[in-house]
């Protein structure tokens, strides 16, 4: 997996190059790139910006130097994902999509956006990570590589891929380690019986009361069983 970011500020992708995500780049399992869009200016200060037609707050990138950034990483098989508040919300769904992905050209907005012309001509798809407005694409840009980058083969195991949150549709349960007893708190019972299907039921059904409490809308296409709504509910 190939990621191209087209970006204002390549520096502050430094924090993937840590834990997982880091590892998994020194291991050449995932590959990103980081392309500065101001190398593209053909101001001699670098200006990549200007004033909005028709008025407004802010300054907006310009479409040239976007376009110039973007034909220098492009190949037949990118898939060009504009970050911006706009765009649908990512979900875990689209994330096992993208994974599938050879080559994924990430583009960073800043200011007050990029020219529509431009994003019109280049971009595949528009994402975001939620219904709130960020200074820039940047971190939208990190949530969506490192997202992305656990479902592809090495980077994590695919037992944790398949027992964390959404990836049943339902959120995680709760887990414990040592110690046993933590401040007066044990560890549920049945997690020391050493009987899997009644751990395994267990966790189901923690699953399905978290959900419940935190985000019952996914629950909306589950069928039920009484005894899972009684557990739910109590």
């Amino acid at each position: 997996m190939r990621f191209d970011v087209l970006t204002l500020f390549p520096e502050m992708f430094n924090a993937l190059k840590e834990s997982v995500i880091g590892r998994a780049l020194n291991s050449n399992l995932i590959e990103m790139n980081l392309i500065n869009i101001r190398d593209f200016s053909k101001d001699k200060h670098k200006k990549v910006d200007d004033t909005t037609y028709g008025g407004g707050a802010g300054m907006l990138m310009r479409p040239d130097v976007v376009y110039d950034a973007y034909k220098s990483v492009k190949s037949e098989k990118s898939k060009v994902i504009y970050l911006s508040p706009k765009g649908k919300v990512l979900t875990q769904n689209k994330v096992k999509d993208l994974a599938k992905e050879e080559h994924l050209i990430l583009l960073c907005g800043h200011y007050e956006g990029i020219d529509q012309r431009v994003l019109d001509m280049i971009v595949d798809e528009e994402i975001s990570i939620g219904d709130y407005v960020l200074t820039g694409g940047e971190i939208p840009a990190m949530v969506l590589i490192d997202s992305v980058s656990r479902y592809v083969d090495g980077v994590i195991t695919e037992e944790s891929v398949k027992e964390e949150s959404f990836s049943e549709g339902l959120l995680e349960y709760p887990q414990y380690t040592r110690p046993e007893v933590f401040e007066g708190i044990s560890v549920p019972e049945v997690l020391k019986s050493g009987n899997h299907q009644n751990i395994d039921k267990w966790r189901r059904l923690e699953s399905l009361k978290i959900t419940y409490k935190n985000r019952p809308e996914l629950l909306e296409n589950i069928e039920l069983t009484q005894e899972e709504l009684d557990y739910i509910k109590k």
